[in-house]
């Protein structure tokens, strides 16, 4: 489900990339709201694509190493 999310936000984001220049243009015009857009972008990208590889990886069998050791 991730994987088909990830490549809906990137098809968007294609899609809709002179909406960003706009925005970005609009930002430098004054309008200092329009500044938010690309963090809110930048986070849903990082947790879709962050879940997406999680699962990709689970699926193939592969972990993280634990490397939790305390020191005293």
């Amino acid at each position: 489900m991730y994987g088909v999310v990830s490549v809906v936000l990137f098809a968007l984001l294609a899609l809709y990339s002179n909406n960003l220049v706009e925005w970005a243009r609009l930002t430098r015009a004054g309008e200092k709201l329009y500044f938010i857009v690309p963090i809110i972008i930048a986070f849903v990208f990082s947790f879709v694509h962050g879940n997406f590889t999680s699962y990709f990886w689970d699926a193939l069998g592969f972990k993280a190493a634990n490397n939790n050791k305390s020191k005293k």
